[in-house]
């Protein structure tokens, strides 16, 4: 389960306040004369690619500052330093950068460009951020446009509504985010009301391999077929469990999603920390218009298991190909729950010398299991299966670092590339720094679970 499982902030309108005078403030702090932008200049970033330095949970992603929705929005880690970016999908002129924050803000903050995310020129700076509506008139060049903040103006972290570049040139960059299709979630406007906190509905989709009535949930002492019951009203409890079954209530094809549900407040994700056995993932909304997808991605959910084992294989290294076959057809365990990467095992030692160079001296298993001196240090934990605990911890949370070399996790690499919004519990401390598939949110409404095969 995630290291801090305590609700989220209520989400909250953007400020009303305007950034007054944004090119006499260019002109103030970098001394520039900035042109106001051109009347011609277009939006060039809505549904763009976009990564941050961290996020809050999965319901506040980066791509939400993209997306051209201003009730969806990103919101970062509660800590200074934080960035996003968006990818042009090509060189372009910039013009303009409109900022829509939350009420958590920046106060000091840079505007950057770069031609290749990797060397950065600053384009705008200021450290009397005000929040609300900034406008900001820019002038440069680059396909990568940058936030980088450096204080906040509360002890939450930063939150934009929406990240708004405007100019010339750009190109197109594939979705890649795996989101299903509103199709896929069958018709959620039928779902009953709650009596309790809220209610649960799963779903069928294993593409006709198993008929509704093979298709069983397991909750709070009941089992049933969604034939026979597709709904729970769920309660309030602690640190529970819903058991999903192929075939028959005691079938072999089984997994589970993992929740802590309060009077008036869901916390839960998927996950793949034990083991992959099906493909699954959930959708929850609330009253108050929220809404959030996570778990294995839609063309993950469309191919055969067949295939999923098969594209395992082809795209983790040697050590970890045996994961698909030790337990196949019914499971790909961890590499913590493997024989070949526990005590005795012929990947033993796959972490042992990476760890030591970086003072920790544990076995690969606690490694990838967050165990010994490790359950303790969850950053640390991380950054050895992230293979970043070599570099400068300001770096550690940036996903651009993670599995670059080996030694690494790339159990949880797969899941992470496969899943929604490339979120996913790999490893006991994958939220660490936002990358898991952990939602949390207050006045729940619903919550679809999809079941694939």
């Amino acid at each position: 389960m995630p290291t801090n499982a305590l609700p989220r902030r209520a989400r909250r309108g953007p400020g009303t306040r305007l950034a007054t005078l944004a090119a006499a403030l260019a002109v103030a702090v970098l001394g520039l004369a900035v042109p106001a932008a051109s009347a011609a200049d277009s939006l060039i970033s809505q549904g763009k690619s976009a990564t941050a330095s961290s996020v809050e949970n999965a319901g506040t992603p980066a791509s939400a500052a993209v997306d051209g929705n201003t009730g969806t929005r990103w919101s970062s880690q509660f800590s200074d330093p934080q960035w996003i970016q968006v990818d042009l999908g090509g060189a372009a002129t910039v013009s303009q950068v409109v900022l829509r924050w939350e009420a958590a803000y920046a106060t000091a903050y840079q505007i950057q460009v770069s031609d290749n995310a990797s060397g950065w020129s600053t384009v705008y700076q200021t450290t009397s951020g005000t929040g609300g509506v900034q406008t900001v008139n820019v002038t440069g060049s680059g396909r990568y446009v940058r936030l980088l903040t450096t204080a906040r103006a509360t002890p939450y972290g930063v939150s934009l509504w929406e990240f708004q570049v405007f100019g010339t040139g750009g190109g197109t960059t594939p979705p890649g985010a795996g989101v299903p299709p509103d199709s896929f979630w069958g018709d959620t406007g039928s779902i009953p009301a709650a009596r309790d906190v809220l209610t649960v509905k799963v779903l069928n989709r294993t593409n006709g391999k198993y008929p509704d009535s093979q298709v069983y949930w397991t909750f709070g002492g009941q089992t049933h077929s969604i034939a026979e019951q597709p709904y729970l009203d769920m309660p309030a409890n602690s640190a529970g469990r819903m058991y999903f079954t192929l075939g028959s209530p005691a079938g072999q094809y089984t997994d589970f999603i993992e929740f802590t549900v309060g009077p008036d407040v869901f916390n839960g994700n998927t996950t793949r920390v034990d083991a992959f056995a099906l493909k699954l993932a959930m959708r929850l909304h609330a009253h108050d218009g929220y809404d959030v997808q996570v778990g294995d991605d839609y063309p993950t959910f469309q191919e055969d298991r067949s295939a999923t084992f098969a594209k395992f294989q082809a795209e983790v290294p040697a050590e970890f190909r045996g994961l698909a076959t030790v337990n196949a057809p019914y499971r790909i365990p961890a590499p913590g729950s493997a024989p070949d990467f526990r005590a005795g095992g012929k990947y033993a030692n796959y972490f042992t010398a990476y760890a030591q160079s970086v003072g920790v001296d544990e076995p690969t298993s606690n490694i990838t299991g967050c165990a010994g001196s490790l359950a303790g240090n969850p950053d640390m934990c991380a950054a050895l299966n992230r293979h970043t605990a070599q570099l400068p911890r300001s770096q550690w949370p940036d996903p651009a670092q993670y599995y670059r070399a080996a030694p690494a996790n790339y159990y949880a690499k797969f899941w992470h590339d496969h899943g929604i919004n490339h979120l996913a519990y790999g490893f006991p401390y994958d939220d660490v720094a936002g990358q898991s598939s952990f939602v949390s949110h207050g006045d729940p409404q619903w919550l679809v679970v999809a079941v694939g095969w």
